[in-house]
């Protein structure tokens, strides 16, 4: 039997195989929220059988072919970063075999939920991702709502990605959705996967390329510019299992939320922070419904009088796009 992850997942802690990280119920002590960040070689493949989950194949980086046993296929072009654009997706449903292939290399977020209905795969362009500015000042992030609940059709699956500026605050104020309370909350367990940008105009390293160290202490220079990190903060909220969490996040580094309010996600100035929130529970109905920490909801009332970060957005869904 595995044992259970700790609340926070340094980069490499949960890797197993191909994938760089591997989460799952039994892993995670929950039933639902799935995660596998799979890295592929130029003409590297991959195949995986879908289980009782349904997956989204989510790039990262890089672009990828998608084939199911039952005929299904799809050519997702994918992007250079999860900083450069918003990217087309997959989605396979429970009961099937999977095949990824990827003639350049990529690497690619396998985003789940266990789930009970059987739905058909599907392609979701680029151009379809509706793109969110959300909160004002240093409050102001990005989301991406690609799988959001409105967005596209899942059985149990909610899945965005979150673009913070360097020096704001996202996931805040606190917020939780760990009790069913109809209209008002959902029941959720949640995956934050980050990654960090290097600092803008940073010089390289004279030693290029090496990256050896790997103490979580100040930020090193490598060949890509300065390595950036982060904050998460989770605090107990009476329920579950009393996750408290305050972690100083790296690229590869994800976060465990069975219960508790989640927030703030701090990126650290001069570095755009990214996270894949990965989101599923027992609810009937699929809903994001979150409640604020009664402590720090009021910041909501002074976001109208500020402006949107004019950092943002990052970038936009493109246009055009007829897959």
């Amino acid at each position: 039997m595995n044992a259970q992850l700790p609340f926070h997942v340094p980069a490499g802690r949960a890797a197993e195989g191909p994938y760089a990280l591997v989460i799952d119920p039994e892993k995670a002590g929950w039933h639902y929220s799935c995660l596998r960040v799979l890295d592929l070689p130029p003409g590297g493949r991959h195949s995986l059988a879908t289980g009782g989950a349904e997956w989204i194949v989510l790039p990262l980086s890089g672009g990828c072919t998608v084939r199911t046993d039952d005929g299904a296929a799809f050519e997702l072009a994918g992007r250079e970063s999860v900083f450069s654009g918003v990217t087309d997706f997959a989605y396979v449903p429970r009961d099937v075999r999977v095949r990824i292939t990827s003639g350049s290399g990529g690497r690619f977020a396998l985003a789940g939920a266990r789930c009970e209905r059987r739905l058909p795969a599907r392609y979701g362009p680029a151009s379809g991702v509706p793109v969110e500015l959300r909160g004002t000042g240093t409050c102001s992030r990005q989301v991406n709502n690609f799988a959001a609940a409105g967005a596209f059709a899942c059985d149990r699956l909610i899945a965005v990605e979150v673009l913070t500026p360097g020096g704001n605050w996202s996931s805040y104020p606190p917020h939780k959705h760990d009790e069913c309370r109809p209209g008002e909350e959902s029941e959720l367990e949640e995956i934050y996967y980050f990654e960090i940008a290097p600092a803008r105009g940073a010089e390289p390293s004279a030693e290029r390329g090496t990256e050896q160290s790997t103490e979580r202490g100040p930020a090193r220079s490598t060949e890509r510019g300065t390595e950036g990190f982060g904050y998460q903060r989770v605090s107990p909220s009476g329920h579950g299992r009393g996750t408290d969490v305050l972690a100083e996040v790296r690229g590869g580094d994800a976060v465990l939320i069975p219960d508790g309010w989640h927030g703030p996600s701090i990126a650290a100035p001069g570095h755009d922070m990214y996270y894949l929130n990965v989101m599923a529970g027992p609810g009937p109905e699929r809903e994001w419904l979150i409640r604020d920490h009664p402590d720090h909801g009021w910041i909501r009332s002074t976001w109208p009088g500020q402006p949107v970060d004019p950092r943002l957005p990052l970038y936009r869904a493109p246009a055009g796009d007829a897959r």
